[in-house]
C-alpha cells in the first residue's frame, strides 16, 4: 500500500525559510508526478507545486515543475527518486502561507495542478507563520 508522510512543519516567523519533506513508501515514486497542496484554516485544499515523473520516451520530465502563482519565486519543489523523497523549500514565508501542507502521489508522470490527478495523500504537516 502506498503511503506518504510529510514532515518539517512548525511555527516560523514571517520572512524565515523552511523545508518540508515527504517520504514515500509502498512503491517507487520515480514514474509519478508528485505534488504539494495546502489547506488554510476554513478553506479548501489548494495546489502549491508539482514536479513531473520520469518517462522513458522523454515526454514529461523530472525537471518539469509547475507552481501556483501565489508561491512562484518563493517555493521550490524537488525530488530524490533514489530516496523516494519529495521536498518543498519555502522562502520568505508570510502569514498567508499558514496551512496544513499535503504531499500527493500522482496517477501519471505529467505535472498537474488538479487535485483529482493525485490518488494518494499523506496526513499533512502544519506550518504556522507568526508575524
Amino acid at each position: 500500500q502506498r503511503r506518504l508522510e510529510e514532515r518539517g512543519g512548525g511555527l516560523v516567523q514571517s520572512g524565515a525559510s523552511l523545508k518540508l519533506s515527504c517520504a514515500a513508501s509502498g512503491g517507487s515514486i520515480r514514474p509519478a508526478a508528485m505534488g504539494w497542496f495546502r489547506q488554510a484554516p476554513g478553506k479548501g485544499r489548494e495546489f502549491v507545486a508539482s514536479i513531473g515523473g520520469f518517462v522513458l520516451s522523454g515526454y514529461g520530465s523530472e525537471r518539469s515543475t509547475e507552481y501556483a502563482e501565489s508561491v512562484k519565486g518563493r517555493f521550490t519543489i524537488s525530488r530524490d527518486n533514489d530516496k523516494n523523497m519529495v521536498y518543498l523549500q519555502i522562502d520568505r514565508v508570510s502569514a498567508e502561507d499558514t496551512a496544513v501542507y499535503y504531499c500527493g502521489w500522482g496517477s501519471s508522470a505529467a505535472i498537474s495542478s488538479d487535485i483529482a490527478d493525485y490518488h494518494y495523500w499523506g496526513k499533512g504537516t502544519l506550518v504556522t507563520v507568526s508575524s
